[in-house]
């Protein structure tokens, strides 16, 4: 059955989120799947596949962990949604306020981008100011205007609302500080995430944790200080870093004080949830308990309260805890990168192809000039046929040493194949087209 062409009949591009279209991945990866669980996810007719891509990143454990599952179902018995708000959605809120020490108070939302946005509107409200800053080295917050206008998707978003976002580089201080100046008092806020492949330190030592993070003189800690002193809202991303980095955020980590935080992905295993965080002085600008101020709704969610996936992430954080999710991951990161490039190394290729950034969140880079997705293409084409998906590299608990060692055996065979392709001056055979890319913001 084409299942691609059902798929792009009633859904546009074919799926929900354009990572997940069929144009980011190698054109022989199954168009669909019917269920995961553990590492792995399964086809219709059962075959298996050990997967990196971990429901984009949402997925920090495991698929179908039964733990989770369990604090699901129970929040199901009990009605799912109220027309109050019920004892789960206090037991959320208060284990975030408990364990994240920048927090105190908190707004549940289902995904990332509308927490960002909602980040960003109550950043205005709060200054009654308008331009945004951000990072142009993290590759998304929101699908709304403020952030879409500053990529190369502008169609149906009006011209004026471009002009309110301005770019700024990672690790160039000099240039922010410049920005601030050429918008002096009129910057609401600054949106970022904590790191991507490299710590905040312009000679990151590759460690984890580095010996400098916790360090007055990051790159973080200068963004923080600058914008305290300029009266802007500092607003961290932890969507990718957060139950990543630390399971209390890179903010942890690096020892950082944001503003406002918005969390999600893998914070509940898989089920919607995300959530805005901050200091009580900006959250409370927020508050209809305030009568003197002129509230607004910065985030209203129906289904923000909804107990299926606040109890999954009450159960998710305390696995975490318990197992020592965060350093397990980290070690099997370390493994798989030096692994990776042992090989690439023996095989004459790590100027190509190898793997870099940190052991939580390793990333493969694909140095190969203009030809770069297309070699992408090819190492994914080849490790499909190894049954491994890997559109990026998304570490879970259960992501084991069974499937480190089938991982670095199909990267030795993808790379030898690259090595003589190159070695022999012919051009990288792919099975229908290049992954193309989503932004060139």
């Amino acid at each position: 059955m084409d299942y691609l062409k059902k798929l792009n009949k009633v859904i546009p591009s074919g799926a929900h989120t354009y990572s997940r279209a069929h144009d980011q991945f190698s054109s022989n990866t199954p168009s669909i799947f019917k269920r995961g669980k553990g590492a792995y996810l399964f086809t219709e007719n059962k075959k298996k596949f050990l997967d990196y891509g971990m429901g984009l990143r949402s997925v920090g454990i495991g698929y179908s962990e039964d733990k989770i599952n369990r604090a699901a179902f129970e929040a199901i018995k009990f009605g799912n949604n109220l027309t109050k708000p019920s004892h789960i959605e206090l037991m959320a809120a208060e284990t975030i306020i408990k364990n994240f020490k920048n927090i105190e108070m908190v707004k549940f939302a289902k995904h990332g981008s509308v927490a960002v946005t909602g980040a960003v509107k109550l950043a205005r409200a709060y200054t009654k100011k308008e331009y945004i800053l951000r990072c142009s080295n993290h590759p998304f917050f929101s699908f709304d205007d403020w952030f879409i206008s500053s990529t190369n998707f502008k169609e149906g978003i009006p011209k004026s609302i471009s002009r309110y976002t301005i770019n700024f580089r990672y690790l160039d201080v000099v240039g922010l500080k410049n920005l601030i100046k050429k918008y002096k008092n009129q910057i609401s806020c600054l949106v970022m995430e904590a790191s991507t492949i490299s710590c905040p330190t312009k000679m990151c030592c590759m460690k984890f944790p580095c010996k400098n993070v916790s360090s007055n003189n990051t790159f973080l800690k200068k963004v923080e200080q600058i914008c305290k002193e300029n009266k802007i809202v500092f607003i961290l991303d932890e969507m990718i870093t957060g139950f990543r980095w630390d399971l209390k955020g890179a903010q942890h980590l690096y020892n950082i004080s944001p503003d406002i935080s918005t969390f999600g992905k893998a914070i509940a295993n898989g089920f919607s949830m995300s959530f805005v965080g901050g200091k009580r002085k900006i959250m409370e600008v927020a508050s209809l308990k305030n009568s003197k101020k002129n509230n607004f709704f910065f985030l209203s969610s129906t289904h923000g309260a909804e107990m299926v996936s606040l109890n999954a992430f009450i159960a998710t954080f305390n696995f975490y805890k318990k197992n020592n999710v965060i350093k397990k991951n980290k070690i099997f990161g370390q493994k798989l990168k030096d692994g990776f490039n042992k090989i690439s190394k023996d095989l004459g290729l790590e100027e190509v192809i190898s793997m870099e950034g940190l052991p939580c969140s390793p990333v493969i880079n694909y140095n190969f000039g203009d030809q770069a997705l297309k070699l992408k293409t090819f190492f994914l084409q080849e490790m499909i046929k190894k049954n491994i998906i890997i559109p990026w590299i998304s570490i879970s608990y259960r992501h084991g040493d069974k499937e480190l060692n089938k991982t670095l055996s199909a990267s030795f065979e993808a790379l030898k194949k690259i090595g003589k392709t190159l070695k022999l001056k012919k051009n990288l055979l792919i099975k229908g087209e290049s992954i193309k890319p989503i932004f060139t913001s």
